[in-house]
């Protein structure tokens, strides 16, 4: 078949009821008696949580909403605001005092103090890529922007060692919820539902061991903008279908684009799909009004990501599978 812009497109009522099928199979079969899902007031989350509970019923569905000083305010208002329109149960939980306690801020601040030395810890911060790839080749290297208190904004380049060091402070917030997830998923006797999607699978946007250690990944074979044709089937309330795609762990605002994929979704995933099944540059040229230069920019990036991401999608080596 010739690819098309309209190659995602999906039978949503057929996708829900497929993916029900599959959450209420996989609960039985753990003999679970429901799920406990993390409810970050973005699309994935939403999604997942409104499939399990047209899956299992709102009674065996319990949303953890796990803010730190720095998350985004209105990420809690909209996960609060849904979990309502759902009728599930929700735990609001601080995990600031967690972090604080294992030195996740001090740990990060002093690398960044490092490269700027008049730097202040209520100053706002982000990470980001060079822009749109599609306009341009650039290599993949982060730049730290900070706002300061007066509303200016520097930027600096991050070499190998300090990136490290900030990402590996930073993704102790994914793990610190993972950790509150599974303690409640246990004593409740529930399974953890993980959000991601396959945009985000299949180019490794997800922490390992933290958003990425879940028991059931229901939405993991539904591209972003699928997720979004689902979400809009199931009733997703507006302000979350119009919000734009955020991993939330900065105190400066970043889109998932700015930050990783350095193109939108409806572009990206149309690419991933042609990348993964092998399509031709020049039909993806034709049916995306793309040059050939441009799709090959991005097979080439979607390519090493994906290579060099393989590890957080196996499980560890082992000598039994040796």
């Amino acid at each position: 078949m010739k690819f098309r812009r309209e190659a995602l497109d999906l039978d949503c009522d057929r996708e829900i009821e497929r993916i029900c099928s599959f959450i209420k199979q996989q609960t039985t079969s753990m003999k679970r008696e429901g799920v406990v899902v993390g409810l970050s007031g973005g699309i994935d989350s939403a999604l997942s949580s409104s499939l399990c509970v047209e899956a299992l019923g709102k009674e065996s569905v319990l949303g953890l909403i796990l803010p730190e000083k720095e998350s985004n305010p209105i990420s809690a208002q909209y996960a609060k605001k849904h979990a309502r329109r759902l009728g599930i149960k929700i735990l609001e939980i601080d995990i600031t005092p967690v972090l604080e306690g294992f030195g996740t801020y001090e740990k990060r601040d002093a690398i960044i103090r490092k490269m700027v030395p008049d730097y202040e810890p209520d100053s706002r911060i982000k990470i980001t890529l060079p822009g749109n790839l599609l306009a341009r080749d650039a290599y993949n290297f982060f730049t730290l922007n900070i706002m300061r208190r007066n509303g200016e904004v520097s930027s600096c380049r991050l070499n190998k060692a300090t990136l490290n060091g900030i990402v590996a402070a930073t993704d102790t917030k994914q793990r610190t919820r993972m950790m509150q997830l599974y303690y409640y998923a246990e004593m409740n006797n529930y399974l953890v539902c993980g959000t991601t999607n396959r945009s985000e699978q299949m180019q490794g946007f997800f922490v390992k061991y933290g958003d990425g250690g879940v028991d059931i990944e229901p939405i993991a074979h539904l591209y972003k903008t699928q997720v979004y044709q689902i979400s809009r089937r199931l009733g997703v309330m507006k302000e979350i279908l119009d919000r734009v795609p955020s991993p939330d762990t900065f105190s400066y605002e970043v889109s998932d684009e700015e930050f990783y994929f350095r193109m939108p979704y409806d572009v990206l995933d149309l690419l991933l799909y042609a990348w993964e099944n092998k399509i031709g540059i020049p039909e993806v040229c034709e049916a995306l009004d793309l040059e050939e230069q441009q799709v090959a920019r991005a097979f080439r990036e979607i390519a090493n990501k994906h290579n060099s991401t393989k590890h957080l999608r196996e499980s560890p080596p082992n000598l039994l599978e040796a």
